[in-house]
């Protein structure tokens, strides 16, 4: 085995300093967490996101580099080449109709940039993750990677399909110094999130704390949003100096919601 020992923290924490990481949709809610997170532990962040200005600016915040890719168009990406030593793959839509009613577009699109891609951009990363005998791969799954839920037909099944994909990097990195693992959410507190209580609150005529207990978070016995610098801690951790043995399963921050 060639594994690189992992850096230790120095005076200042940063756990990560020296590493290179890749966050995509890392210019907004879950991935910027994220993003800022990596960087308080000392890795040089690339914040790939479709939104060119926005990644700009929050490369600017954290000090690291922007990278404008539409993760959409899969075949751009199959000559890729990443010397990332950390990916995590965040990037993510939503669609919700019934399956009679799905947009069979959409449908595609969903799996393109969910499915599709993380599976390219580790393919892009292996290779200098083996080389260099050190490589972490974090997939930011969901709840809905673990259980269902009506009327997201597609959503589920890129979930579940990722779920698939992190299990067979991790066996086939096991020997390479690579591990590979998944974070699973329940509903995170974002500007999207914020904007759909208020909207949900007018559309039922509920008050907003009311719309949060009963509509949003009904599944979690705990009913507080989770935090995206509190899942940016969870990834900064497995990539860090004690997370090398944790691959080939799932962080589960869902507030009890599968402990039904």
């Amino acid at each position: 085995m060639t594994e690189q020992t992992p850096s230790l923290p120095n005076e200042a924490g940063q756990t990560l300093a020296g590493r290179h990481a890749i966050v995509t949709g890392g210019a907004s809610g879950i991935g910027a967490g994220i993003a800022r997170v990596l960087a308080a532990h000392g890795a040089r962040v690339t914040v790939a996101d479709l939104n060119a200005e926005a990644a700009e600016v929050m490369a600017g915040e954290i000090g690291g580099s922007a990278w404008t890719v539409d993760l959409g168009l899969t075949t751009d990406l199959d000559g890729l080449s990443l010397d990332a030593d950390i990916l995590v793959n965040c990037a993510g839509i939503q669609h919700v109709a019934p399956i009679e009613e799905f947009d069979p577009d959409r449908f595609r699109l969903i799996h393109r940039i969910m499915v599709e891609a993380p599976f390219l951009l580790i393919r892009a990363a292996l290779p200098h993750m083996y080389a260099q005998g050190f490589g972490r791969i974090v997939n930011i799954s969901s709840v809905h990677g673990l259980v269902a839920s009506p009327f997201k037909s597609a959503y589920v099944s890129a979930k579940h399909a990722l779920e698939g994909l992190s299990k067979v990097v991790a066996l086939e990195g096991a020997e390479k110094g690579v591990t590979s693992v998944c974070i699973n959410p329940g509903y995170a507190w974002t500007p999207l999130v914020e904007n759909q209580l208020v909207d949900q609150a007018k559309a039922h005529g509920m008050a907003i704390d009311e719309v949060k207990d009963k509509v949003l978070l009904a599944p979690q016995p705990i009913k507080e949003f989770v935090q995206p610098s509190d899942l940016g801690e969870m990834v900064a951790f497995v990539c860090g100096p004690h997370g090398a043995m944790i691959s080939g399963t799932n962080l589960i921050a869902d507030g009890a919601w599968t402990a039904r």
